[in-house]
């Protein structure tokens, strides 16, 4: 792996100035294994004793403040029992006895007036806390840490390391659910340090280093098709090399078609990782932001919206900056898999009956396939669908999905704001002369909503700059009309040729 600390250069800054900050990340970005290295080495220096302790058991203490503080001290008493520090470095023995709700503070004031060299605190998923357990633990860290000037022995600085960033955590100020209050308890932070995601030189190094170790080597576009489809989110780029390496067992130079065939895996398995993210998506919050993404709307603003966005930046499933889409494309892949997963179950066509002769994919066949399963299917599974706003978009793509997964790929590209669903269908076959060919087929979905002018003219204008990016001389345009005024079934799912601003013939569907 790659070194921990390297990615946090500001960290041990902001310790030498005694600050108490807050870093944060999605989950399995390599927070707590940066923790435990950083504490490791401050504590070698030799004036300070570094420790670090997970908050996880506290969260079954719920609202018990006292639970909660016994559950904590029993935590770091453990961290630093393991640490194989000298006597006199260890927290006393028993803790002071003193008033529920204030025995956190105390502790850790007791420790710091015997400990001959600066204590240096690290909690680990301090998100785990709840309520007023929450409120309690930052209540007292903020007390200790202002009584500091007054001398009150104190740890000279607190790192409170999770998921989410503390500042936003408008759970943690005892806020209700409207989450407009901005108080917090917790006001004493001096910055708030986001683990990063690898970049595309980080990622090379760290393929370098299983070069180094087996011999065995990636190509520059192994490498980077692994930041492509992974954006640098620490755990995809392990779990590709582990399927590549382990599972999949490949022993020679790893190319870009295996890290494309490691992905199809990683999806299909549904590692934790992923099925910890997916089951958010219907959590009201998430599926506030997650909905216009996947739909291509803009999300309706108002004053609880920033904390929403900012919630679900901090689970990692969109970007850290605008535009609002999707953080990566293999998460963007799993997030309408498993939102179509339902409406899949009720397409009953066999995926070999669109193969043709010649081994290429009938797409015309598929969507024609597609307006008679619309007509059957369409309004019941638009009702059933939890993301109305998304459904049209949701329910073709698992039936392109259930169609064409058996010997093709679908990519996706979606993002709040764009009014469409760009699909790109690839399609393996071979050739005449038995060589290795890929089918290219492009689509551009879009709704066509109340109140607004038909679409036609700006999809055909963006399926010509989505043609020109893959270099395709044809694609389809698919239109939903959702208009209460729309034209009875029987008047539409209709097919027409159109020509787009720039010359190309394609296909119009409308359904």
């Amino acid at each position: 792996m790659l070194p921990p600390t390297q990615r946090l250069p500001q960290a041990r800054v902001l310790i030498e100035m005694d600050r108490y900050f807050v870093l944060h990340a999605p989950r399995q970005t390599g927070k707590t294994t940066a923790l435990h290295t950083l504490a490791s080495e401050l504590t070698a220096g030799g004036d300070i004793a570094a420790l670090t302790f997970s908050c996880e058991r506290a969260k079954a203490a719920g609202d018990d403040y006292a639970a909660a503080e016994s559950l904590l001290l029993d935590s770091l008493r453990e961290a630093a029992a393991r640490s194989g520090w000298p006597e006199e470095l260890l927290p006393p023995e028993p803790w002071p006895q003193v008033t529920p709700g204030s025995r956190f503070g105390s502790a850790l004031s007791e420790w710091c007036r015997r400990c001959p060299r600066r204590v240096v605190l690290l909690l680990d998923e301090i998100d785990a806390l709840q309520g007023n357990s929450m409120v309690s633990i930052l209540s007292q860290l903020r007390d200790g840490h202002n009584a500091r000037h007054q001398g009150r022995p104190f740890p000279a600085s607190v790192v409170l390391c999770g998921l989410r960033n503390l500042r936003d955590y408008k759970v943690a100020s005892g806020g209700d659910a409207d989450r407009v209050n901005p108080a917090s308890p917790f006001n004493i932070i001096a910055e708030s340090l986001r683990l990063g995601d690898f970049t595309a030189d980080e990622i090379a190094e760290l393929y370098g280093l299983h070069t180094q170790a087996t011999g065995q080597e990636f190509t520059k576009d192994a490498v980077d098709r692994v930041f492509e489809l992974t954006q640098g989110q620490p755990w995809l780029v392990n779990a590709l090399a582990y399927e590549i390496t382990f599972r999949m067992r490949m022993a020679d130079v790893i190319t870009a078609g295996q890290v494309e065939g490691a992905k199809e895996r990683l999806i299909r398995a549904r590692a934790t990782h992923l099925d910890s993210l997916v089951a958010r998506l219907h959590e009201p919050r998430v599926k506030r932001v997650m909905e216009p993404v996947v739909a291509g709307t803009f999300p309706d603003i108002d004053l609880t919206f920033s904390d929403d966005l900012s919630y679900v930046r901090d689970l990692g499933l969109i970007k850290q900056e605008p535009p609002l889409e999707v953080a990566n494309p293999i998460y963007r892949e799993v997030i309408l898999r498993v939102l179509g997963a339902p409406s899949e179950q009720h397409v009953m066509a066999d995926p070999h009956s669109f193969v043709l002769p010649d081994g290429r994919f009938d797409l015309p066949r598929l969507l024609r396939e597609f307006v008679v399963f619309w007509r059957e299917h369409g309004e019941v599974l638009i009702r059933q669908e939890g993301y109305h706003e998304a459904a049209c978009q949701i329910i073709l793509m698992a039936f392109l999905h259930r169609l064409v997964n058996g010997g093709g790929q679908l990519d996706r590209e979606y993002a709040a704001g764009t009014k469409r669903l760009d699909v790109l269908v690839r399609w393996s076959y071979t050739g005449p002369e038995g060589e290795r060919l890929i089918q290219r087929e492009a689509m551009e979905l879009k709704v066509w909503r109340a109140s607004e002018n038909d679409p036609m003219p700006d999809g055909l204008a963006q399926l010509d700059r989505y043609l020109d990016r893959l270099t395709l001389s044809t694609g389809v345009l698919v239109i939903f009309d959702r208009r209460p005024e729309a034209p009875p079934w029987k008047e539409r799912g209709g097919f027409e040729q159109a020509t787009t601003p720039s010359g190309r013939q394609v296909t119009v569907l409308r359904v």
